[in-house]
This record gives C-alpha cells, sequence and structure tokens, in this order.
C-alpha cells in the first residue's frame, strides 16, 4: 500500500510511502491519500493530521513514468472541474490530480516536508494549513 495511517491518540501521521519513485503520485496513491485525509475528517477522536513522504522526499509530483505508459491523448481529463451547471455524484467535484488538494477539511493538516516537493509535491504541500521544513528541504 502506497499510503500508511499511523494513529497516536487524537494525532494522525498520513505517510505517502513509495519511496521507490521518490514519492510520486500514481492514480491509486492519489486514490488512497485522498481517501486517508476523508477518514481523518469525518473521524470524531482525530483533531491533527501530519502529512509527509517517507524514504527522504515528500513528494516528487505526477509519475512521470505511470504516465508514459497511458495511450491517451488527455490522460487526466476524467479530473478537470466540470463547468458551472448540475453536477454528477452529489455535487462532488473529482479529486485533484495528487489527491487530495481539493478537499475542504474540517481539522489542520500539518505538513512535515523533507527532500524534494516538486511540481504536484508543492501543491500538496501547500494545501497543507502548515508547513515545517527540514532546513535542507
Amino acid at each position: 500500500m502506497s499510503v500508511r495511517i499511523e494513529k497516536d491518540g487524537a494525532v494522525w501521521t498520513v505517510i505517502h510511502d513509495r519511496p521507490e519513485a521518490r514519492n510520486a503520485m500514481d492514480p491509486d496513491s492519489a486514490d488512497a491519500l485522498t481517501q486517508a485525509f476523508l477518514e481523518f475528517d469525518a473521524d470524531d477522536t482525530a483533531s491533527v493530521a501530519v502529512f509527509w513522504g517517507a524514504g527522504g522526499a515528500f513528494c516528487s509530483g505526477w509519475d512521470l513514468k505511470y504516465v508514459s505508459t497511458l495511450m491517451v491523448d488527455y490522460p487526466l481529463g476524467e479530473l478537470d472541474i466540470p463547468p458551472a451547471g448540475p453536477r454528477i455524484n452529489g455535487g462532488e467535484i473529482p479529486r485533484g490530480p495528487l489527491g487530495p488538494s481539493r478537499l475542504e477539511l474540517d481539522k489542520p493538516v500539518i505538513g512535515a516536508i523533507e527532500g524534494p516537493a516538486v511540481a504536484g509535491g508543492m501543491e500538496l504541500g501547500l494545501w497543507c494549513d502548515f508547513r515545517v521544513m527540514a532546513e535542507d528541504a
């Protein structure tokens, strides 16, 4: 599994764990990360989440090796926000290409950023309510 959750009382640690890809995001990881943060937000016993990337990288963006295997002209088209008007799926917009970056949670998320946070990884870092960075990040 590319996402792990560790719970210590009211504190959840959400870990993106694809160190072999420097935590680059693929659709399975984006879905798992989105689900993890939705579960965190819905849990009445959880107060704060700490989000970090395992293996020395926060997130190196979209997984370009994965994208190179796709045989379509517009690989992320299903994630576009639909134009104004009636919305499908109960009015929900699709998840962001990098996972939870379109979520609006009711609880704070702390980004523990160490190592690269580039391209979409920077988007995830900016999505966090607070960011704590290693000196060499």
